[in-house]
């Protein structure tokens, strides 16, 4: 699926599970049994984060 900007959303079936396997466009994975909850993670998720192996930085805790 290509979002309206352009970004690549991903989400793969494993075979022989009822696993889906969702990346999103920075990278970052997510795994759930119902497509309801991997869509709702998949269109939730880019809200305010950097790409993958962009940490910010700051304090530490």
């Amino acid at each position: 699926m290509t979002a309206p900007t352009g970004e690549i959303y991903r989400i793969d079936w494993l075979p022989g599970t009822d696993i889906l396997h969702g990346t999103c466009h920075c990278g970052r994975e997510h795994t759930a049994q119902d497509p309801i909850e991997m869509w709702e993670w998949m269109l939730a998720h880019p809200q305010g984060h950097e790409p993958h192996g962009h940490e910010p930085q700051g304090t530490s805790s």
